[in-house]
């Protein structure tokens, strides 16, 4: 298409005017002192303007580039007026361009006097490669640009007596020769003014530290090193400091990419090697930066690996939140509570065996299972132990297994004081029959058996352990158990406490959680004490050998408040929790329906309080709400504050709640169906057990969830491939261990939840399996060497006959080399390999897993499932910390409390008291 004659005059005339009067300019264009006026009028930047583009007139693409550069006005002016650099300015030179000059020997004037020759001619400054110095600025109050302040600097040289002229384009790495104009693809000369201002700030920084002399390492051979890398981190920080002091709007040259910046936060968190006597220098520059300074804790020293395998970094964690546990429960826990609920031998009804049949579980024998423990050889043998009974205690391991007769669903440590060395117990319910299956929905009522069985002192020094023993039962008519808990504290009193009769010493308060929808609390005296009390009941005077009594409860909780109704409306009660401050007066309760009831345990008011003809009391709840749709699964209290819980539902959610404003949770969180949350003391989030009905692939398994103060996401702990029945938490190990229903119990060392979790590295290195159970076809005469399938069958008869449990434990007393330990082989292979068998009976599945709470055995726990095969495991590398200093200095301090004093019917001033 050819263009009109009057568009191709048009153009003519714009160039012309375009062009000026130093070459010919058209009618259009002004005059030179017209022109002059108007470009002193318009001020400095059309000045610059002008004279870049009377630079650039060379080049065909001159007129592109002025008309982009026109259109990016509100950039920065000052490096765009600065020609390619080829060496700094020496000071002499610097001095003479910054002395002011006439208008008329400006460089924007009407006739420029050029000492190189004509307009078009470079000058001799610009063949030898100096750069002017930048003008001061003509009107008043008007600003310096950054660049120029910082070249205006460098031209004087007022730090350096004798400088040295710094070839800027040996330092960029610039292979064209200094008079060459160096310009982009689109004809824009490149802006290297940046590039020399951190250059110069660069060498600033080091010169600056370069005054503070460090002191001499401890090895010689390491000392290059440490300075390089002490130097490399001293001048990023500078760097970093200046470059967020600017405006990124004025250039976009200052501004650092990302990359730039996840390399140096990298870089910052590596682990170098350095030496200890390069610490305090770091902490001194730390010190003087404020940006450091004020980003929080300097990080400590987690290099190496601790006694028992681990890095140090998984170790620092474990020991924190050993001493943390120690002072809170300084606070929070108490020696004494509850003073008026004593168990009374009259309370106590002894069952004949005829009496106690229907109570029994069905099963009098445990089904076949072997143990093969890592690093000793296997032997073979297949054991059968018959109900209430435990195999002898390992020598090396000190591992304990017992038949309790069915599958376990409730389970729970007794607490006792920091320092006792008492005897631990543990209370359990299974069902009665391997092949029971009970209905959420609705009320249930039926025979029920609670055991309390003797675990020994389970003291830490490997040695003779005690056998695990049933200690005594009780028999109740509320239907099945669902969740049980102790008080945390202050219900324990020794064994030897004098008590008049018909008063036994107490053991604990144990709270239970009933299919009728009631909640049951029972005081629970010391096994010796009971004995004694029983054999003024029996005629001859001999106790059963497996104790079974009848109890008349110290207290029965229900709802019957407004806003829950009856008992009928809110279903069975799922969960539990006790308060964990002292005085411990307030028991939390989830229900079938969503409700959660709280009541005061030691309220007298007549509206919350009855009392009943035998002595007992009838509680109602002084505060209900409805935290789920559905079902609430499980519920826990915060350690650290009473104010707060968190409920998980079977609607998929779980909140946080403050007892203080209940009308909306802190934070509710839809992911997945829970099965049970532990909540550690020193954070502020829960750990989740999952179903993996609801969970994405991979994702299935144990989180961290934070409770939303600080913003986290959600912390990945171990995956699983099945359903995690239940998660449990030492406040000692910062560690929670989670039974599934492939049989695998495994544990996983938590890290510090104080500080973002995504940061963490290698989170499979803090996960550990503890044992797995797997269910293998056998045959009547034993095990076959070739497998065979197993029966498809749900029925506990022809599973058994069929099959047994061979059950794998890891050696626990050292993690050396253990990534490439057969039990993490095995584990790995597991989370990504594992295959579920749903259309049969799970006999291998774990249900139940607690954590010791008591420091005398903080590194013990207790496992059990469908086989009703009870499992007690000690993580001894774990719990070096706690036997080498907390547990001497808490056993002094109980045996200075309870020196012998005189005898008392009951604890006087808030503390039990032994016998003399």
């Amino acid at each position: 298409m050819t263009p009109s004659p009057g568009a191709h005059r048009f153009r003519i005339r714009f160039r012309a005017w375009r062009r000026g009067p130093e070459r010919g300019g058209g009618s259009g264009s002004p005059s030179g002192p017209t022109r002059m006026a108007s470009s002193a009028a318009r001020g400095p930047r059309c000045r610059d303007r002008s004279r870049r583009g009377r630079a650039g007139r060379g080049s065909a693409s001159a007129g592109s580039s002025r008309s982009r550069s026109r259109a990016r006005e509100d950039g920065p002016r000052a490096l765009r007026a600065l020609p390619p650099l080829a060496r700094l300015p020496r000071p002499e030179e610097a001095a003479a361009a910054a002395e002011p000059r006439p208008p008329s020997e400006r460089p924007d004037g009407p006739a420029p006097a050029e000492p190189g020759g004509g307009p078009g001619e470079p000058s001799s400054a610009a063949e030898n490669g100096a750069v002017p110095a930048p003008r001061a600025a003509e009107r008043r109050g008007q600003k310096r640009a950054k660049t120029e302040m910082l070249l205006l600097k460098l031209s004087q040289d007022l730090e350096c007596p004798s400088p040295q002229p710094l070839c800027v384009r040996e330092v960029l790495g610039s292979s064209e020769a200094p008079e060459g104009t160096e310009t982009t693809p689109g004809g824009r000369p490149k802006r290297r003014a940046a590039k020399v201002a951190l250059l110069y700030l660069q060498e600033l920084a080091e010169e600056l530290t370069s005054v503070y002399q460090p002191p001499a390492p401890t090895e010689g051979a390491q000392e290059p090193e440490l300075e390089r890398i002490q130097k490399k981190r001293r001048s990023r920080r500078r760097k970093e400091e200046e470059t967020d002091s600017d405006d990124p709007a004025r250039d976009a040259d200052f501004v650092p990419s990302k990359e730039v910046l996840l390399q140096a936060e990298e870089e910052e968190g590596s682990d170098a090697p350095l030496s200890e006597a390069s610490e305090p220098e770091l902490e001194v520059l730390r010190g003087h930066s404020g940006k450091v300074s004020s980003a929080g804790r300097s990080k400590p020293q987690c290099r190496g690996l601790a006694p028992n395998g681990f890095h140090n970094s998984i170790m620092v964690p474990v020991e924190k939140c050993s001493s943390l546990t120690c002072s809170l429960r300084d606070q929070k826990y108490s020696q004494w509570e509850f003073p008026d609920w004593i168990p009374a031998a009259h309370k106590w009804t002894c069952l004949s065996e005829s009496e106690a049949a229907p109570y029994l579980p069905a099963e009098e024998k445990s089904p076949l299972f072997s143990i093969q423990r890592e690093g000793i050889e296997d032997d073979g043998v297949l054991y059968r132990v018959n109900r209430f009974s435990s195999l002898q205690p390992h020598e090396e391991r000190r591992d304990v297994s017992f038949f309790v007769g069915g599958p376990v669903w409730a389970m729970e440590w007794c607490p006792c004081p920091e320092g006792s060395a008492a005897t631990q117990h543990v209370a359990l319910y299974c069902h009665g029959s391997m092949e029971e299956t009970r209905s959420v929905a609705g009320l249930h009522r039926g025979p029920a058996l609670l055991q309390l069985w003797a675990l020994g002192t389970l003291q830490p020094e490997p040695g003779s352990a005690d056998r695990a023993g049933l200690a005594y039962a009780i028999a109740a008519d509320h239907g099945c158990v669902w969740d049980m808990k102790f008080c945390p504290s202050g219900a324990w009193e020794p064994p030897t406490t004098a008590r008049k009769h018909p008063q036994m010493c107490r053991l604990g308060l144990l709270a239970v959680a009933f299919s009728d929808g009631k909640v049951v609390l029972y005081a629970l005296p010391h096994p010796g004490a009971l004995r004694r009390s029983m054999r003024t009941q029996v005629k001859d005077g001999s106790v059963p050998k497996h104790l079974i009594c009848k109890v008349q409860s110290i207290a029965t909780l229900q709802v019957g408040s407004v806003q829950a109704g009856n008992v009928s409306e809110c279903g069975q009660c799922f969960s539990l929790s006790w308060m964990p401050c002292k005085p411990h007066h307030h028991l939390a309760a989830g229900f079938y329906d969503g409700t959660v009831a709280i009541w005061n345990l030691l309220t007298t008011s007549l509206l919350q309080c009855v009392r009943q003809p035998d002595g007992s009391l009838k509680l109602y709840p002084f505060r209900c709400f409805q935290a789920h749709d559905h079902a609430v699964r499980s519920i826990e209290w915060c350690k650290a504050d009473g104010n707060f819980l968190v409920t998980a539902g079977s609607d998929r959610k779980i909140k946080f709640w403050d007892l203080r404003r209940l009308y909306e949770p802190i934070n509710s969180i839809k992911r997945f169906l829970s099965t049970e949350v532990a909540w550690l003391l020193p954070y502020n989030g829960v750990t989740v057990a999952q179903d993996n009905c609801y969970a994405s692939y991979g994702l299935c398994g144990i989180h961290y969830i934070d409770a939303g103060y600080l913003g986290f996401k959600a912390y990945f702990v171990a995956p699983r491939k099945g359903t995690v029945w239940s998660i449990s938490g030492s406040d000692w190990l910062n560690a929670v261990v989670a039974g599934d229903i492939t049989g695998e119990l495994v544990a996983a060392v938590l890290p510090d939840l104080a500080v973002n979790p995504l940061n963490i590295k290698r989170s499979s290195d803090r996960r550990f399996p503890v044992y797995k159970a797997d269910l293998l076809p056998c045959s009547p005469a034993g095990p076959e060497e070739g497998e065979k399938a197993l029966p498809r069958t749900r029925r506990y008869g022809e599973m058994v006959t069929a099959s047994y449990l061979r059950f794998r434990d890891t050696d626990l007393r050292s993690f050396k080399n253990f990534p490439g330990r057969e039990p993490m082989r095995r584990m790995h292979t597991q989370e990504t390999k594992a295959e579920l068998s749903l259309d049969r009976l799970q006999l291998e599945a774990l249900h139940k897993v607690r954590f010791s709470p008591n420091l005398d055995a903080g590194a013990w726990l207790v496992s059990g499932g469908q086989a009703g095969i009870v499992r007690l495991h000690c993580l001894a590398g774990l719990a070096t910390g706690l036997s080498r200093e907390l547990l001497p200095e808490r056993r002094a301090r109980f045996r200075s409390r309870s020196s012998p004093r005189a005898s008392s019917p009951g604890p006087a001033e808030g503390s039990p008291l032994p016998v003399e």
